[in-house]
């Protein structure tokens, strides 16, 4: 008999812009353990806070997610806490799917709070950006493995995490990550992490991505490095020997990039 999902949850919304330049919720729906919790904040763009109640993701889960930030439009997706990836059942895989789509002169700041894999983790994530010409995006992933404070060690890691960025229906930015096996002698190889137990990947698609790149870099510790590419795509690449000394790097560097406005539950 086929293993049957343990958990499920889907979280749809959408946002338009409002005459007086305002973004407005058009839309939400939510099922399962996906929530979707909007805090007040005194900008005109909204916030979105994504509440998985089942505490985490394991073996056989699925969770997916939907966003449309309307023309001119402006939303920021965060998480509640770190997401912790559990210890999973032999031959079930937890799933991860979401979708994000950014119309004319809008724009969406994907900022979840640190991915947390435990030994034994098994995960499938897929995020995936459909960005009109003009649109703007800001995102940072976050993968810690293992929490070093807590002694963790990860020896048996089924991971294939991948990210897709299209602009007007062209491939922009395409990243994948496969872990499979004994992860932490696979990142204790120099070319590899060299021992790092966290690793953040931070874009930034927008006009001002060029002006932001020798701010960005003069932020960015040893153990990180940011490039420009083609079609105004700020990318960097943070490592970090745990999630306390990654953090200390991250939130800067997304303050700079998204005019000094980071999600309250960012600092808690």
């Amino acid at each position: 008999m086929p293993l049957q999902p343990r958990t499920r949850g889907a979280g749809s919304i959408a946002v338009r812009a409002a005459a007086q330049g305002e973004t407005r919720l058009a839309n939400l729906r939510q099922s399962g353990a996906m929530k979707l919790v909007l805090p007040r904040v005194f900008r005109p763009d909204i916030e979105a806070v994504i509440v998985n109640t089942a505490g985490g993701v394991t073996g056989g889960d699925r969770l997916q997610l939907e966003a449309v930030a309307g023309a001119g439009a402006c939303l920021t997706l965060s998480t509640q806490a770190a997401e912790r990836i559990y210890r999973a059942q032999p031959g079930e895989v937890g799933c991860v799917d979401t979708r994000l789509e950014v119309a004319a002169g809008a724009r969406i700041n994907w900022l979840p709070q640190e991915t947390i894999l435990f030994d034994h983790a098994a995960l499938n994530r897929r995020l995936t950006v459909d960005l009109a010409a003009d649109a703007g995006f800001l995102m940072v992933e976050t993968l810690v493995f293992g929490r070093a404070a807590m002694g963790e060690v990860l020896h048996e890691v089924h991971l294939r995490d991948r990210i897709r960025i299209n602009r007007a229906g062209a491939p922009l930015y395409l990243d994948g990550i496969a872990l499979e096996g004994d992860v932490q002698r696979h990142l204790a190889r120099p070319a590899i992490a060299g021992g790092a137990g966290a690793v953040a990947t931070l874009v930034f698609v927008g006009v001002e991505a060029e002006a932001q790149l020798r701010p960005l870099r003069a932020l960015l510790p040893e153990t990180a490095a940011a490039s420009l590419l083609p079609g105004g795509v700020l990318v960097a690449r943070l490592l970090a020997s745990d999630s306390f000394e990654l953090r200390r790097a991250v939130i800067p560097a997304l303050m700079l990039l998204n005019d000094g406005h980071l999600p309250l539950n960012w600092r808690l």
